[in-house]
């Protein structure tokens, strides 16, 4: 491959192209105009964030140092403050609540926020930066030079063709350019989950009452055993006037039984722990979206000469029951992925020894840290045993040791553990294995 010295900046429309204007894709044009480059942000939708589905909760601290002081613009709806894990069954439910007032002031922790409005705000810093947002326009194809390396993209504009020396694939899950180019194997539904979600209003008041909360402070629900016989979890989030209310579903799973998604999610909203907070809601919303569950097993390669993945499109998700993260990954990948692309550019050498950085940057961050650290959490997460043993399991120890019996003497714990585990056909080994597993992944 020439270098990008061997091509005459004035013959590009660009010198990079970026491809989505989601989280990862504004970071990117962020860093890379600030540094002085001519950055096109390409967005297929009428405007950022169109047609993004978000449950959501948002880490946004990576922001830190792209953009200090972010909380006081950034547009979100309530800082999460409480943070529950339920385990539930049919019939019951066990939650482990906690809560951090100081989550509820600078510099924060998570939020919630619509992705529209977010994500908006993020490609309008990109725009005051220098980068040219495009929106309405699908990138259809790569182009690439006469050694074969990327160089451009086709759209679907008439002459809607661009030239760059580089160009950053943003464009979501199960990336079309990242395939193109040959960075994707095989699509493999056991990597994926489908992310289902209603958006339900009801009034600030009531929200506030159901949830035990005030003001901008907010509760993220995250639920395991509420998906009947399909692998995954829900989730509850609260918005200032809406809540969100939701489950990722195991493709494999989905497809293999007769029930749809919002028939599974209306199941949930019946659930006695459930019900009581969603009574009288409106449904405003209804939206799906494909999620890359499978953590550091299904990465893509990240790089090809001209070209680098980010968000989505380089499967950076990480559901790991603890932590379900996806837009702090994003933000963090656009950014080095710019980084990277502005020491390429200055080297003369887009090739992929000349974007080696992006990997580096990764690699010493929390990004694939992270990722490295929790490769084996998403099938331990998503394995039968949590899904449909564990539950059964967990509820009933909690129901018998808060039971009262009399005149028969209570039991103890270790033999109604003990009495428990053989009455739901969980093995010795087993536990022991998974209790292996969870150590090495979250210890």
């Amino acid at each position: 491959m020439r270098d990008a010295g061997a091509l005459d900046p004035a013959t590009l429309d660009a010198d990079v192209i970026v491809v989505g204007a989601g989280p990862a894709g504004s970071c990117a044009a962020i860093v890379l105009a600030r540094a002085g480059k001519r950055v096109v942000l390409i967005e297929r939708g009428p405007f950022p964030g169109s047609k993004n589905m978000y449950g959501g909760v948002v880490y946004p601290r990576i922001l830190d140092q792209l953009i200090p002081n972010w909380w006081l613009e950034a547009p979100v709806q309530r800082w999460v403050t409480r943070r529950s894990t339920m385990i539930m069954t049919d019939d019951k439910a066990l939650t482990v609540d906690f809560r951090c007032e100081a989550w509820g002031k600078p510099p924060h922790n998570g939020a919630t926020a619509f992705r529209p409005d977010f994500d908006a705000w993020l490609a309008d810093k990109a725009v005051v930066a220098g980068a040219r947002l495009i929106c309405s326009t699908t990138v259809t194809g790569l182009l690439h030079n006469e050694a074969g390396a990327v160089s451009g993209v086709t759209t679907d504009r008439p002459d809607g063709d661009l030239t760059a020396a580089v160009v950053i694939a943003c464009d979501g899950v199960n990336s079309f350019l990242a395939k193109q180019e040959g960075l994707y194997g095989e699509f493999d539904a056991a990597n994926y989950t489908l992310g289902v979600k209603e958006t339900l209003a009801l009034p600030k008041e009531t929200i506030d009452e159901r949830f035990g909360v005030r003001g901008t402070d907010g509760v993220d629900i995250e639920i395991v055993g509420c998906t009947g016989g399909v692998n995954g979890g829900g989730f509850i989030y609260t918005n200032l006037d809406t809540i969100a209310v939701g489950l990722v579903l195991k493709l494999p799973k989905l497809a293999a039984q007769k029930q749809r998604p919002e028939e599974l999610i209306a199941t949930m909203k019946r659930h006695p722990a459930i019900a009581p907070l969603v009574e009288g809601a409106e449904l405003k919303e209804y939206s799906a979206h494909l999620i890359p569950e499978a953590g550091i097993s299904m990465l893509p390669t990240l790089s090809g000469n001209g070209m680098l993945l980010a968000g989505d499109a380089a499967a950076l998700c990480l559901a790991a029951g603890i932590w379900l993260e996806g837009v702090n990954f994003a933000m963090a990948s656009g950014m080095y992925a710019g980084e990277a692309v502005v020491e390429a550019l200055r080297a003369q050498d887009v090739t992929v020894s000349g974007l080696a950085g992006y990997q580096r940057r990764l690699e010493a961050t929390f990004v694939l840290k992270d990722h490295r650290k929790l490769k084996r959490a998403p099938e331990l997460v998503l394995s039968d045993r949590v899904q449909h043993l564990y539950p059964e399991f967990v509820t009933s120890v909690a129901e018998r040791m808060f039971r009262v019996d009399n005149p028969a003497p209570k039991p103890g714990v270790r033999r109604i553990i003990a009495q428990e585990r053989k009455r739901v056909g969980i093995r010795r080994r087993d536990l022991a294995a998974d209790g292996v597993a969870g150590l090495r992944s979250f210890g």
